[in-house]
């Protein structure tokens, strides 16, 4: 069906994807009064319309495409084209339960969690630049969450023991703390305090000295806590619960805690990007994905991608974002 003068693409939101995501295409005087909608292409493969309006189209991002930027097209709009960028794996076969992470290098750290006391040959895998997927650290139970403290040393908690190790970089490990529940978050404050998430309710502090205490109590979780540590010492946590909205929880050096955000349906991994803004996932919303939290308490639509559950951001600003089993890299986070 030709185009109306009228007719008109906007924009696309939100830019970047991950295949199965819902992509929102703005426009004016679309051709849905019909039996049939028009056919929307994203690269040269046909996606599927889940919502239509005069105004706007939702879509999915089909499989099969090759990552990179990616043209959209709209039946009957020759002369009009927007680009998404489609997030290509980074590395698969892996049971992530948390955030990956960088270090400075820009390696980066995913692990194979695993069923409550499974073990597994390999706890934590490291992904080169390159996409090269090496074994790192092996012995580790229900590997759950990684940190690096301030001196670049590399932590990470398991929930089926309650402790958490510290990583030698030649992948050896040692029990740094332990009784510490079912111990899944972490986070370092800039002086080296670290934080621990028991899914249990408690949020522990724990000193350079291994001196532990509660810091916060917050509500059971049903999955893992998350922990992020903003650039001056704020605590972020996330814990899912089966209520109908969960919260992203501020707490303040003193312990005082706020709700940041309450609109989630399910918020897990969440992460601080290079510019110190705060991103989470959220994995059961109608528009799942990654956002961004703006300091007007608002949120932004940033990665349209299914069941999410980490995100991590490397030193050069791009990022990587993680399903259970799959990590998916992009070269850059747009402003």
């Amino acid at each position: 069906m030709p185009a109306s003068p009228r007719e008109s693409l906007t924009s696309i939101r939100p830019l970047l994807a991950v295949e199965g995501g819902c992509l929102t295409i703005h426009g004016s005087d679309f051709a849905v009064r019909g039996a049939r909608l028009p056919e929307v292409r994203i690269g040269d493969v046909p996606a599927r319309i889940v919502r239509a309006s005069s105004t706007e189209l939702a879509v999915r991002v089909p499989g099969g495409l090759a990552g990179g930027a990616t043209p959209i097209r709209i039946e009957g709009r020759p002369g009009e084209t927007a680009f998404v960028e489609v997030a290509s794996v980074l590395a698969t076969g892996l049971h992530q339960v948390d955030n990956p992470i960088f270090d400075q290098q820009g390696h980066l750290y995913v692990t194979y969690s695993g069923a409550r006391g499974q073990e597994v040959p390999v706890s934590i895998f490291r992904v080169t630049p390159a996409g090269v997927r090496e074994p790192f650290v092996s012995g580790i139970v229900n590997p759950t969450s990684m940190a690096f403290d301030p001196h670049g040393r590399l932590h990470v908690s398991s929930r089926f023991d309650g402790s958490v190790y510290r990583i030698s970089p030649d992948g050896t490990r040692k029990a740094v703390v332990t009784d510490l529940g079912v111990a899944c978050g972490l986070a370092f404050d800039r002086a080296g305090t670290m934080f621990v998430g028991d899914r249990s309710g408690t949020v522990f502090r724990v000193t350079p000295e291994a001196e532990i205490s509660p810091f916060v109590l917050l509500p059971p979780s049903v999955a893992a806590f998350h922990l992020a540590m903003s650039p001056d010492d704020v605590l972020y946590v996330t814990a899912p619960t089966l209520g109908a909205y969960d919260h992203v929880y501020r707490i303040d050096p003193d312990g005082t805690m706020t709700r940041a955000y309450s609109g989630f349906g399910r918020p897990q991994g969440l992460a601080f990007d290079t510019a110190g803004r705060l991103h989470v996932v959220e994995a059961l919303a109608g528009d799942s994905g990654l956002f961004r939290l703006r300091p007007d308490g608002t949120i932004e639509h940033v990665i349209a991608a299914p069941a999410l559950v980490g995100v991590a951001f490397d030193p050069q600003g791009g990022l990587a974002v993680c399903s259970n089993e799959t990590v998916y890299r992009f070269a850059a986070l747009r402003s």
